[in-house]
């Protein structure tokens, strides 16, 4: 791995991290839409990471001395983005206008207070990123004053 290859890395745990931001806000915006019927009712989203191998480690020699990298991950990519099985919330709201012909109103799985802590997570992961790109700068602006 060379040192340049950190910021295709950090830049696309970057991502994956956006990604999941974005779901969270779009879990909590839904989060009180009401529905008459359960195929139209609006249901939680998670995004589905997976690893990038890098298949290019070990050409040329073991790199920052390390032998034996087989299967080191090369960055995130996003494998899609599932919706959640858990049941959805049915209440007896008669008055609503969204209410079925028994007086039942659906309303999405989504679990706020969890939605929160994985936006909260998601921040602090994306935060992280950015730490790893600003010492990888600095090391490489390091490197370059070696010479004077």
């Amino acid at each position: 791995m060379s040192l340049g290859s950190i910021f295709d890395i950090a830049g696309s745990g970057m991502t994956a991290q956006s990604l999941r931001l974005n779901t969270t806000a779009s879990n909590i915006a839904n989060a009180e839409t009401a529905s008459s019927s359960t195929d139209t009712t609006y249901r939680a989203r998670k995004p589905v990471f997976a690893t990038l191998q890098q298949d290019m480690m070990n050409q040329g020699g073991a790199s920052f001395g390390f032998g034996g990298n087989e299967g080191s991950g090369g960055g995130v990519k996003v494998d899609g983005i599932v919706e959640s099985d858990a049941e959805l919330q049915m209440r007896f709201q008669p008055d609503h206008p969204a209410a079925n012909e028994d007086g039942y109103v659906f309303y999405p799985n989504v679990n706020v207070v969890e939605e929160m802590a994985d936006m909260m997570s998601a921040s602090r992961g994306f935060q992280q990123n950015i730490d790893v790109m600003n010492t990888a700068k600095s090391m490489m602006q390091r490197i370059l004053t070696l010479g004077q």
